[in-house]
């Protein structure tokens, strides 16, 4: 079939209400709800999952049903909306790791004092536009001219879930229901504390067989939703990494480390705040000169140093495995761009935004960062050179970006070792001309984390412009629709990392001054960023542990294993990825019932097991940032703990007892996900 044969679901000669103030709005809210649940998802367990099919999804069902929207108009809102989640992705795995650059006397980051709103807000809005401008000379090329090459499976499916809307079909009714059940657990877990928040068994550090290992499992619904969703194969990869770093190197590290040597490490790291100080991370007592929670210690001070080394290696092992796609992409995207001038086309199903717009858009990015007071930098002329790096990197991955997800789809989209070659350029541009030392550190995050956030929100343009391009949308206003959801839900999601950085009572007592960076939203990415950052300009990196995660990641990667999931699962406490892969476990189980079914992408993507998961996560992330925002005034915050009931279990049952009804609870959890997930799906 070649471009002249297709023809879109709705004709380019049809007349249509597409872009409306409606469609609008209602996109702004999806990407305003996503984008705040993708944050605490990221942070948590520096995982995100595609909004697009749910917003979809929700505009079928809502805007057709209560706003009588049109196909294209819930192709808009489903476009804007999805804005929110690829940028809040962006933002999550880099930003924060301004709190874990080098740190000054105090213990505190030098460049902590740029983690705030306006900067994040910024960066977010800057990275955001430039995923979607570089985007404007290359949907011509690649989704057009290449339309039977590059598949765009996400894209493809959501076209596929708008259509069936539009021949009726209530697919939203399970998505609603898990959503409905993910809100009264979470309710039940965060509120009333009915269900234990994270179950755990942990050896003594005595033991004389496994001292000091420890399991334990955040019995969550987002988290079996995310495993659901992502399948048997990844979050087994995820969880074993989880038990190879808390069942092998955390007994091994326990039994050969002295507490003394843990705890200097942790002073080192700015996790205690002195020798003769009580607290920090696993709770030092300095008159026994003992941990009360040795695996924690060691986890902090080791082993997140090797996760980190694993992680970096991982992404770049994955870099290099793409670099063939990634050369003959551009160079296909580049030629295709030089064989058509790109004006604007007769058929409206042809009209992009102008190519001139690219360029003033560009020299436009420049100078905002080269004059915006919130951009790190001293002078204008290093300004100048972070927004020219950021341009030429930006139109580099934003392409690679673009067509990768065309091939192998957003969830394999290598962004993280994207990123890390940005840094590293970035790194080694800085060191020949001579800008070394931590006065220059957030300077290059904010290449990198501007490179992550328009690279992340070009692999979901991409997918968004393909589903126009099937069901027959007008580019152009697409485009805009990008450009207005990037900027609404940046706000929201600056609000987010905030709030949900501010630590709690018991965080300020240890001397902990935020709550990214620590187990209740590990950021494992931005982390990695940071450490690379301070290794390359400031040569302060325990490369001992550094390298032990590099060659762990090697090795890993010789068996045939996907390196990166395993890096990621060896960062993250196993109390994020065993619930994860317990999800992923149910959805192993519901494939081998139905081995002999054959589905395409889109059937399986709006099976009702994956609708349902797509609920469990949206209404657990989203409980988690409401009850996070509750948290943080005082008022509201000592009300709700009079109604935290877990005392009283803890009377009846006993703690072994509490814990194992939390467990109880997250098993009927995953009996009635499974239950669905085997139910026979409408057709599409």
């Amino acid at each position: 079939m070649n471009r002249e044969e297709f023809k879109p679901f709705v004709p380019a000669e049809s007349n249509v209400a597409e872009f409306t103030i409606k469609s609008i709005l209602l996109g702004c809210i999806a990407g305003i709800i996503f984008g705040a649940a993708t944050v605490y998802l990221a942070l948590k367990a520096g995982l995100t999952v595609s909004a697009s099919i749910p917003i979809a999804v929700l505009a079928i069902t809502l805007g057709k049903r209560f706003f009588k929207t049109t196909i294209l108009e819930n192709n808009i809102i489903q476009t804007t909306g999805s804005a929110g989640e690829s940028i809040a992705a962006g933002v999550v795995f880099t930003l924060p790791g301004f709190l874990f650059l080098s740190t000054d006397i105090g213990g505190l980051s030098s460049s902590d004092a740029f983690f705030n709103y306006m900067t994040i807000l910024i960066l977010a809005i800057l990275g955001g536009i430039l995923g979607t401008l570089m985007m404007i000379p290359l949907r011509k090329s690649l989704i057009v001219k290449e339309h039977e090459n590059l598949p765009y499976p996400e894209g493809t499916a959501c076209a596929s879930v708008l259509k069936a809307g539009e021949k009726g079909g209530d697919f939203a009714r399970t998505a609603f229901w898990g959503l409905g059940f993910s809100l009264v657990y979470a309710l039940l877990q965060k509120v009333f504390h009915v269900v234990a928040e994270a179950p755990t068994w942990a050896t003594k550090q005595a033991n004389k067989f496994l001292p000091s290992a420890q399991v334990s499992g955040e019995i969550t619904p987002e988290y079996m939703g995310v495993g659901y969703i992502i399948g048997p194969k990844i979050a087994g990869v995820l969880v074993a990494g989880g038990v190879l770093a808390w069942l092998a190197l955390i007994p091994l590290l326990a039994t050969l480390i002295d507490p003394l040597v843990a705890a200097k490490q942790l002073v080192k790291l700015g996790l205690l705040a002195d020798l003769t100080k009580p607290g920090g991370s696993g709770s030092w007592d300095p008159v026994t000169q003992t941990f009360a929670d040795y695996p924690r210690a060691i986890y902090q001070a080791f082993v997140k140093q090797i996760g980190a080394g694993a992680v970096a290696a991982g992404g770049f092992i994955t870099l290099l495995k793409t670099l063939p796609t990634i050369i003959s992409s551009f160079k296909d995207s580049v030629g295709s761009i030089k064989e058509g001038k790109l004006g604007n086309a007769v058929k409206r199903t042809d009209r992009d935004l102008s190519i001139k717009l690219v360029g003033i858009g560009s020299l436009v990015l420049i100078l905002l960062m080269a004059i915006l007071p919130q951009i790190p930098g001293d002078s204008i002329l290093n300004k100048l050179i972070i927004g020219v790096l950021v341009i030429v990197f930006g139109a580099f991955f934003v392409t690679v970006s673009s067509r990768i997800v065309g091939l192998i789809g957003s969830s394999n989209n290598p962004i993280s070792g994207m990123t890390i070659a940005t840094i590293m350029g970035t790194c080694l541009v800085f060191i020949a001309v001579g800008w070394t030392g931590k006065i220059y550190e957030p300077m290059a995050l904010v290449v990198g984390g501007m490179i992550c956030i328009a690279a992340a929100n070009a692999g979901a343009t991409s997918q968004d412009l393909k589903t126009g391009y099937l069901v027959g949308a007008t580019p152009k206003y697409q485009q805009i629709a990008l450009f207005i959801g990037a900027i609404v839900s940046s706000i929201v999601i600056g609000l987010t990392v905030r709030i949900l950085d501010t630590p709690t009572a018991e965080m300020v007592k240890q001397g902990i001054h935020h709550a990214i960076g620590t187990e209740t939203y590990a950021a494992p990415q931005a982390t990695l960023m940071a450490t690379l950052i301070k290794g390359m300009l400031s040569f302060n990196l325990d490369w001992q542990y550094v390298l032990v995660g590099v060659f762990i990641a090697i090795t890993i990667e010789l068996c045939g294993i996907n390196a990166l999931s395993f890096a990621v699962g060896a960062y993250l406490p196993l109390s994020t990825t065993l619930p994860i892969f317990a999800g992923g476990a149910i959805k192993g189980i519901v494939n081998w019932r139905e081995k002999s079914k054959t589905k395409s992408v889109e059937e399986e993507e709006i099976a009702p097991g994956n609708l349902f998961a797509t609920g469990l996560v949206a209404g657990g992330a989203i409980a988690g940032v409401i009850v996070a925002i509750l948290m943080v005034i005082p008022a509201v915050r000592d009300n709700l703990s009079k109604v935290n009931i877990e005392p009283i279990f803890i009377e009846w049952f006993g703690d072994g007892g509490y814990q194992i009804l939390g467990v109880l609870c997250f098993l009927f959890m995953g009996y009635v996900l499974y239950n669905i997930g085997i139910k026979k799906q409408e057709k599409i």
